[in-house]
Order: C-alpha cells, then structure tokens, then sequence
C-alpha cells in the first residue's frame, strides 16, 4: 500500500512548480515566426523582464540553460587571460568560474565554504591589494542552490565603490530572481544572468543576460564572443530573429508571458513578502525537528538564509533515506544534497534541500512539511516535536 497516489508535489529547488496558466498558455500549436502575435508578445516580454530585475538596463534572451547564460555573460565581457575574482559560497561560482577557466579565462577563488556568505572585509583586503586593477570582474551568486546562502550583493558594490576598484560585479540569480529581493541598477550590478525555471515559473530552456553599459563596453575589447553568444544583435535587433539567433522558443515565450503577468498582478513587493514568510515557517519546523534529534538547517544564521531554498543537514543517509521514503509513500520530492559532500559524506547523503519559490503557498508549503513530518516518523530519524506547529503559527501571523 502507498500513500503517495494523487497528484505529486515537486519541491526541489528548480525546476519549481509550474501554474496551470502557464501550462495552458503552452498548449496550442505551432504559430507563425515571421509575422503577427508572437512578434508583438515578446515587445512586451522585454520591458517585463526589466521590471522584474529592477532594471533599466538591456537584457538579452537565450536557448539555453544557466550554464548558456554563464558562458553567455563571460564571452561578452572578457579576453583571453583576464583576471576575475570568483567569490564562492557553495558550489554554483565554483561552477561558474569552471566555466570562465575552460575558455581561458583566468578565475582566482576565494571560497567562503557551504556553510557561511561572502565576507566582504576578505573581499576589500584582494581588492585593496589589487592596485594595479588586474581583476577585470567579480563572480558571484546572490544565491547559491547547494548550500541555500544568500549573499549580501549590495554589500559587494559598497566595497568595490568605497576601494575605487573598477572591476565590473557579475551576478548569479538563477535560483532567486523572482523570489529573493534584487533590485540590479540600484545595487550597482553590471551583468546578472537568470533562467527561467525558478522563480519565472515557466520550463527550462531560456537563460537570460542583462548587462549595464559598463558590461556592454567591455564587449568592445572581448575576444571570446561568437556569433551565437553575442548580445549585441540579441538587443538591437533589426529583425526578430535576431533577438534568438534563429528560431524563436515559442512555445516557452508563451508560458513566460503568462508567467510574468502572474507576478506583476502580484506585485514584487508582494512576491517577495510572500516567498519570505513561507521560508519562516519552512524554517520554524526544522528547529522544532532539529531540538531532538540530527536536523540542522546549513545556514545558521537567519539573515543569510534564501527564501527560494533551504538545505538540510541531516546525518549520515538520513538525507537519501528521508528523500526515498517520502517520494515513494507521501507524493513529495525533495532536493538532492547537491555538492555537499564531506569527507565523511562524499555523496551527499546526510544532506537534502527543500524549494519554495515561484508557484507556491501556505498549503503546498505546510503539505511537503507534514510529508517530511511522517516520513521523519516512518524511517525512524529521531526529531524534536512541535514542527507543524511552529510552521502553521508563523504563517498565521504572516
């Protein structure tokens, strides 16, 4: 016998529930790319797009992944053996700078671990001490999907604006745009990459590139772009193809349409308000858990934690037993402990992350808490009582 018939729930951090409008908005045939509807969709997708990341700069659209719009970003910014300084919280700048090394650029890492966010203090002392401005760019994640850090991104532009450092501040928000507070031309931000399966709430398969005219000035001295990757064209496009070097994604412009109009009805103020106490009660329950019993949130400090996603430490195969167990009887899927291996743990398996962002409320939320609530039970991991109440009570107040 199994509990887990009816609808299953997707809490992973990405990709996140998608809303049936969006799906909806997908299922129709295949338009005409030349002329007509879809043309006049994504003139309205574009302006849309910058609402949501604060910003009044340009951004360009990819077929890709976030991995499409890393490279992206790097190929339009950099030569051949520039210098860029990868501030690591986890594991997705390591991922990043990965990328930038592959194409010969030259990343040097200063790596905070998975537990703790950037040190900014670290940061001024590589920056001060880089007088001759060598370090052309800083890598970084506002937040990183493995360890569930949130980094202070304002904060790192206070300390490249107080040293006088001219390198241009590069921002991963793939897992949180949409769902963490961002606002890029107040923060000073000069490129920020984005895809669409978190917090944009529509299928994988676009990646987004917004970039400053800092970032677009520095095209002019890259040598690593090519015909696809360049954003020039993809932002003055003098035909609609161009904007996506061939054949638009029609189907996914679709959903993204819908999708945006969910979150501007909404209000980003809202969204974010919304996705902050969800991630309170979330975070509630595994302190209730964790008072009697191996559960420890990776975070620990509250202020440094995102609302997209929260990792979990939860002793030796307790993270693996737990996922198995509540996605085969509950109906629930968590998220794997994705690059937080130890050396005592290579693989992960103390650890599991659970999403909440784009598409979700208090009861989808309170739902995958009680699947873990019985699955915590079933498989025998000792824990601390009172979870569902201290969640349901911090959504109450809300």
């Amino acid at each position: 016998m199994t509990l887990s018939r009816g609808s299953h729930y997707l809490a992973i951090p990405g990709p996140s529930v998608m809303p049936d409008e969006v799906l909806r908005a997908m299922h129709r045939p295949a338009p005409n790319i030349y002329t007509g509807e879809l043309h006049d969709i994504v003139d309205t997708i574009i302006p849309d797009l910058k609402r949501v990341a604060g910003t009044q700069h340009d951004v360009a659209i990819y077929i890709c992944n976030g991995h499409g719009a890393w490279e992206a970003a790097l190929t339009n910014v950099f030569r051949r053996g520039d210098k860029v300084l990868a501030l690591a919280t986890g594991t997705f700048t390591h991922g990043w700078a990965d990328k930038a090394e592959q194409l010969g650029i030259a990343p040097v890492r200063l790596d905070f671990g998975r537990r703790d966010a950037i040190d900014l203090a670290r940061v001024e002392a590589v920056l001060t001490e880089d007088a001759g401005h060598e370090i052309k760019a800083l890598l970084c994640v506002q937040v990183d999907t493995a360890s569930s850090v949130k980094n202070d991104i304002k904060g790192v532009r206070a300390v490249l604006d107080r040293v006088g450092h001219p390198a241009l501040l590069m921002v991963d928000c793939i897992a949180c745009l949409g769902v963490d507070e961002f606002h890029m031309d107040d923060w000073g931000v000069d490129v920020m990459v984005t895809g669409s399966q978190k917090g944009l709430m529509t299928p994988p398969g676009l990646g987004f590139v917004y970039f400053s005219p800092k970032a677009d000035a520095a095209r002019d001295r890259a040598d690593l772009v090519t015909g696809y990757w360049d954003w020039r064209p993809r932002v003055n496009a003098e035909a609609f193809y161009q904007y996506f070097c061939g054949t638009a994604p029609t189907h996914h412009l679709y959903g993204l349409r819908v999708a945006l109009d969910l979150m501007l009805d909404e209000g980003m103020e809202k969204i974010w308000e919304r996705h902050a106490a969800l991630a309170k009660a979330v975070w509630a329950a595994f302190d209730a858990w964790g008072a009697g019993g191996p559960l420890e949130l990776n975070i620990a400090d509250p202020a440094m934690r995102s609302n997209a996603v929260t990792a979990v430490r939860a002793g030796r195969e307790n993270g693996t037993r737990l996922r198995d167990w509540v996605s085969a009887h509950a109906g629930v899927t968590l998220g794997i402990g994705l690059g937080m291996g130890t050396d005592e743990d290579p693989a992960s398996d103390g650890f599991f992350r659970v999403g909440h962002m784009g598409h979700v409320n208090a009861q989808m939320v309170m739902g995958a808490l009680g699947a873990i609530d019985i699955g915590l039970k079933a498989v025998k991991i000792p824990h601390g009582p009172g979870a569902l109440e201290a969640a349901s009570t911090v959504l109450s107040r809300a």
